[in-house]
């Protein structure tokens, strides 16, 4: 699969505890792009953060979260990711979702070793 040079990048800020369809949302937002045929998602666990509530959310022992950051970063073309927005429209309740362009520099799969 070859993505342009010009392409976007979606980041989504959700929770941990966020669900879709008795399942982690960040689950089956990554399985849904992934069913759309999007040329990657990664899924990224922040260790601390607040979003529209200011409520903190942290990792830390004394004040224990099962609600951490959860950021998924999907890269793609823009008219891709565009096709993909309605999808995410209707999983996501609360959160941030934006979008920025970006210039693919390497993206291939992983070679294997020489022997």
């Amino acid at each position: 699969m070859q993505i342009p040079k010009d392409a976007m990048l979606l980041r989504i800020f959700i929770g941990e505890s966020d669900r879709w369809k008795h399942g982690p949302l960040y689950e089956a937002i990554v399985m849904k792009a992934r069913e759309r045929h999007l040329a990657g998602a990664t899924v990224l666990r922040g260790p601390m953060g607040f979003g529209a509530a200011s409520r903190i959310h942290t990792a830390k022992i004394l004040r224990l979260s099962m609600d951490l950051p959860i950021v998924i970063e999907i890269v793609d073309s823009e008219e891709k990711v565009n096709g993909f927005l309605p999808d995410l429209e209707e999983m996501i309740g609360g959160g941030l979702v934006t979008l920025e362009k970006i210039k693919v520099i390497h993206y291939r799969p992983e070679r294997p070793d020489p022997e």
